[in-house]
């Protein structure tokens, strides 16, 4: 089955096929990476706006990156700087960037169902790169992708993910992908940080850290967003670790081969400590270098859809 969608925005709406194409594509494009010329042609004339309403280091860069290995060129919009900022809003702005003739805008907004609304309205892909609390696509599927390279497989596999998941998009785009693969995920953190209707995602629940870890073949640990907290609602930052963060002697516990992941930046002695952050189970620097490769495969896929929908209208 080939790939027929002009913009990825999430994995809820994705079959295990689709999923599975992506990581296969990006399979093939991690080896670009590993060339001395770092290039292939695959997306040359084309361009990539990457359009960000939030802060973002690792994921813009990544984007960044991907877009110039296959050969695209690449427009940075920070709307810090931008007529955003005199009130322009999200439809008008996709409008402008189209009159570009740009071909894919990678969106990251604070609002969930943004890429969505801005995909309704322009006729270039839009890539989802997280939006508000409901998902960030291209991180689990970097996750799952750094899982099936290490363990072989997902179908089958034990996943626990530690944290602030009420605020987590990663959270929730984990949830669907791994579930929607075969594996069996568990969600584990204070009650406080537990959305409504995560169950109903297919995760199961825990707020005992040892048991949630105890069969786990992989825990995907979330950056907790202290920021986030205004209502002074979460734990304080030395009581989470000790009731969840995780630690070489949690770990002694454990499958000795148990996978820790984590979609940065790392608040060290909080969410991890320096030991398993650097540990020899730690996978954290190699979902950096796959990002690359899965997001080169939907770059790659959501433009050569695009192309195809368009003969097709030409028709």
């Amino acid at each position: 089955m080939g790939w027929t969608r002009k913009d990825l925005l999430g994995l809820e709406d994705l079959s295990k096929e689709e999923i599975t194409l992506i990581l296969d594509t990006a399979d093939s494009f991690k080896e670009v990476s590993t060339r001395e010329i770092k290039k292939v042609p695959a997306l040359r004339g084309k361009t990539v706006v990457n359009l960000f309403y939030e802060p973002s280091t690792r994921t813009r860069v990544s984007f960044e990156v991907a877009a110039k290995r296959l050969s695209a060129d690449v427009i940075n919009i920070a709307t810090e700087t931008s007529s955003v900022k005199k009130g322009e809003t999200l439809i008008d702005t996709g409008a402008n960037i189209e009159a570009l003739k740009v071909d894919i805008i990678v969106m990251r907004h604070n609002y969930s169902g943004a890429a969505i609304m801005l995909a309704k309205h322009v006729k270039a892909s839009v890539v989802n790169a997280g939006d508000g609390w409901h998902e960030h696509p291209t991180q689990a599927l970097l996750d799952m992708f750094t899982l099936r390279e290490k363990l072989g497989k997902i179908e089958g596999l034990n996943v626990t993910i530690v944290g602030d998941i009420a605020h987590s998009r990663v959270a929730r785009s984990n949830i669907w992908g791994l579930t929607k693969l075969g594996a069996k995920v568990t969600v584990c953190a204070p009650e406080m940080l537990i959305p409504p209707g995560i169950e109903e995602m297919g995760a199961k629940v825990s707020h005992d850290i040892d048991d949630a870890l105890r069969n786990a073949d992989a825990v995907n640990v979330l950056r907790m967003q202290f920021e986030r907290d205004d209502g002074d609602a979460f734990p304080k930052q030395l009581e989470y670790f000790k009731n969840f963060g995780i630690t070489e002697e949690r770990l002694a516990k454990v499958k000795k081969n148990i996978i820790v992941m984590h979609p940065g930046p790392i608040n060290r002695g909080i969410e991890m400590s320096s030991e398993v952050a650097d540990g020899a189970n730690s996978v954290i620097l190699e979902q950096v270098t796959n990002g690359i490769a899965v997001r080169m495969a939907v770059l790659f896929l959501v433009a050569q859809a695009n192309e195809n929908i368009k003969h097709e209208d030409a028709d």
